[in-house]
């Protein structure tokens, strides 16, 4: 009799003892967006220590893939670059939420080292390239624009991303405001039917085919290009200026955004207008579905969320993204608050 008190007591401590580590040890899964992956994996790690119930496995896939294991309910926050299409919306087993998470840049960067200058180009010259209309770096429509610049009489290999990509949609959705061919031609998408060049998986496979590829210019988020120190064009904004990219910016890009944000939060802010705006700039945001199926870790994640976008917001800029305005946040707080959580 006292044996079997013994082994009841000891089943009772390990089941207490696992419920305790599986407490620890839950799990939130993300995927998506190669964009936001340097914050994403920052704010992970950090909020990790804060709540270290909580822990956060990230797939950086790229936009589409984070969006299709939305889809499939096998992550429990998605990330993209670009906001959930009226289809895409349809598709979902029930409502998505948007929250802009912070804001970045897009650089167009090249591998041309025999030039130390600073290139400009405009948003025209650069859909001519990827068109395969624009070939050579000797090309008039290139010289034209940089006066006193001497460029190697050599092709142009362009680079793309050949994963869905939100990175790709930030690009496209500007060269479709900026040149009437590449929207009728091409448009705007997370995947598209690419005239030309060569593809590479995630912003580091579109970094490292650049840094391969003599003459090569591609697209990618700012903090790749910096972290990887290859060097990107000056491009002429919607107000005729030429702009580098920056924090500033970006920050002056969704200064208009910011104060007509619409409730769902899906908005462009590429080709902005304002003296500063840099062209290229983007929110990003986390794909959240408003009806939690588990109360403990739907609790969870709207606390990591409310944090994210205070206290996290922080860590934005030594990574080369732009803080969300406050006013922006304010309202996202606000839809925090719309998430169901079940009752148990």
């Amino acid at each position: 009799m006292r044996v079997n008190r013994i082994v009841a007591s000891s089943m009772v401590l390990l089941a207490l003892s696992l419920g305790g580590t599986a407490q620890a040890q839950m799990l939130i899964n993300g995927a998506g967006s190669t964009f936001g992956y340097p914050i994403y994996s920052k704010w992970f790690d950090a909020y990790a220590k804060i709540d270290p119930s909580v822990q956060f496995n990230y797939q950086s896939i790229g936009s589409g893939g984070g969006i299709m294991m939305l889809r499939n309910q096998t992550v429990d926050i998605g990330a993209s670059d670009a906001p959930l299409s009226d289809a895409q919306i349809a598709q979902m087993p029930s409502a998505v939420l948007h929250f802009p998470s912070v804001m970045g840049a897009v650089v167009v960067m090249c591998n041309l080292p025999e030039v130390k200058q600073k290139i400009r180009l405009t948003g025209a010259v650069i859909a001519d390239i990827y068109l395969g209309k624009v070939v050579k770096w000797s090309d008039t429509e290139i010289t034209s624009l940089n006066p006193g610049i001497t460029f190697p009489d050599e092709p142009i290999v362009t680079v793309h991303r050949s994963d869905g990509s939100g990175t790709t949609f930030i690009f496209a959705d500007y060269l479709s405001k900026v040149s009437p061919e590449w929207a009728k031609v091409v448009g705007k998408g997370t995947s598209l039917k690419w005239p030309v060049g060569l593809g590479g998986k995630g912003s580091e496979g579109v970094t490292g085919l650049v840094q391969q590829t003599p003459g090569a210019v591609g697209y990618v988020e700012l903090t790749y290009a910096l972290s990887n120190k290859i060097p990107y064009f000056e491009i002429k904004n919607h107000d005729g200026n030429w702009i580098d990219a920056s924090l500033g910016g970006v920050t002056a890009a969704a200064a208009g955004a910011a104060a007509n944000m619409p409730a769902d939060f899906r908005v462009s802010i590429v080709d902005a207008p304002g003296a500063q705006a840099y062209p290229i700039s983007s929110f990003t945001w986390l794909l959240i579905y408003k009806n939690q199926s588990d109360k403990v870790k739907g609790t969870a994640i709207v606390k990591f969320l409310k944090w994210a976008l205070t206290d996290g917001q922080q860590y934005a800029s030594p990574l080369n993204y732009a803080p969300l305005p406050r006013a922006v946040i304010d309202k996202e707080l606000n839809q925090v608050n719309e998430i169901v959580i079940p009752a148990s």
